[in-house]
């Protein structure tokens, strides 16, 4: 009996068939009716692109959360941020003084100091230190009621008018404020940036802040402060005195 067309293509199955009346054939593939190749596979998932995608928001999300987390908690900042830590002593009360001054007047002024410290012949790029200083302080104007003595008031006798002799004001010390001063430039040669590196002066500005609080200090004795201390206490005096019953205040300054 010879074999029909399906079996001669399918050998293997042919030798099982032939026992069995009621087997039947394999059935055809419908992609190899042609006779042609087996098709090949098909290309990975269009999936696959569609999770690398998804991986990039996601990651992406991440990064913008992490950003978004150094603002809410300072636990998640920079690891390697500049730090400042305050070693420094608790301070010492040397003294206490009591005062007895009356202050009657400040005067708050601001000055420009441009110093240059150079050498001749020296070209100004290999020595040369000169610095442009914005200097801002206050003076006080006041009247030491510590040093008035016996005999300085002096009442009527019907207790209507008093005359009160006090010393001249004075002013004192400028007070240099730090937090509105500032360098406002500097040059430094190059053998001076050198000398620097190697033997660093903490005080170097030291001269510059001297010149400026000395130039404040002039600019207080020229600005008619004392003047306005004496007529700021004379004032005090006299609203005080008229307060207590006295209808004449008379108050004079020594000389100093």
């Amino acid at each position: 009996m010879e074999r029909d067309e399906h079996t001669r293509e399918y050998p293997e199955v042919a030798s099982k068939t032939q026992g069995s009346a009621t087997a039947t054939p394999p059935k055809e593939d419908p992609r190899w009716a042609d006779g042609g190749d087996p098709p090949l596979v098909d290309a990975p998932p269009r999936r696959r692109g569609f999770m690398w995608i998804i991986a990039a928001v996601v990651v992406g999300l991440i990064v913008l959360a992490g950003l978004q987390l150094t603002n809410v908690w300072p636990i998640f900042r920079n690891p390697f941020a500049e730090q400042t830590t305050d070693r420094s002593q608790p301070a010492l009360l040397k003294s206490i003084q009591d005062l007895s001054r009356y202050v009657a007047a400040e005067g708050n002024f601001q000055v420009v100091v441009d110093t240059q410290n150079n050498r001749e012949n020296v070209p100004d790029f290999l020595l040369n230190e000169r610095t442009l200083f914005v200097g801002a302080g206050s003076v006080e104007a006041y009247v030491d009621f510590s040093t008035i003595g016996e005999g300085a008031i002096v009442e009527s006798a019907d207790r209507t008018s008093v005359e009160i002799k006090l010393p001249a004001p004075q002013l004192g010390d400028v007070d240099l404020d730090m937090d509105n001063s500032y360098v406002f430039a500097e040059e430094r040669g190059l053998i001076n940036r050198l000398g620097e590196l190697v033997n660093g002066d903490p005080n170097r500005q030291q001269q510059v802040y001297k010149l400026a609080e000395d130039k404040i200090g002039a600019a207080a004795r020229d600005s008619g402060l004392q003047q306005r201390a004496e007529e700021n206490t004379r004032k005090m005096l006299e609203g005080l005195l008229t307060s207590l019953g006295y209808t004449i205040v008379k108050v004079t300054y020594t000389a100093p």
